[in-house]
């Protein structure tokens, strides 16, 4: 059943909107922690999921918002190299597509690890940056 939240008309006195006003506009310059990434977990299932509208596991609706730590393991590429974005399985459970800042495309593998730098891109992009925290390890065979 989907509810909607109900909200009741309030009224401000010319104080109290100013000061309102005030308090926003001082949210919104002072400097934020650019490193939080926040993802959603289903309250029936807890399933972790990012950016989504419903649940994978259940089709549920219903997801909490919860802070993720910004560690995470490259899985693989996804694009052409100019761009350097890439799929990346967070500590928490949940994929992403990100692209990878601070060091060059041939850098980056499968394996390494990374964290989250900003989690949506200077010019408001939807992608999260990521940058290299540790090289992947290397590969005993190739076969």
């Amino acid at each position: 059943m989907l509810q909607t939240e109900t909200r009741e008309p309030t009224e401000f006195t010319d104080h109290e909107a100013t000061t309102a006003a005030t308090d926003a506009a001082a949210t919104t310059d002072a400097p934020a922690d650019h490193r939080e990434l926040f993802f959603q977990r289903c309250r029936w299932c807890a399933t972790t999921a990012y950016r989504r509208s419903f649940c994978r596991a259940c089709g549920s609706t219903a997801f909490t918002r919860a802070r993720s730590a910004g560690s995470g393991i490259v899985v693989r590429r996804n694009g052409h190299v100019p761009l350097n974005t890439w799929f990346v399985a967070m500590d928490e459970g949940f994929h992403l597509l990100c692209q990878v800042t601070g060091s060059a495309p041939v850098a980056v593998s499968v394996g390494a690890r990374v964290s989250v730098v900003r989690p949506v891109g200077p010019h408001d992009q939807g992608l999260p940056l990521v940058e290299l925290t540790h090289p992947a390890p290397p590969l005993e065979r190739w076969w």
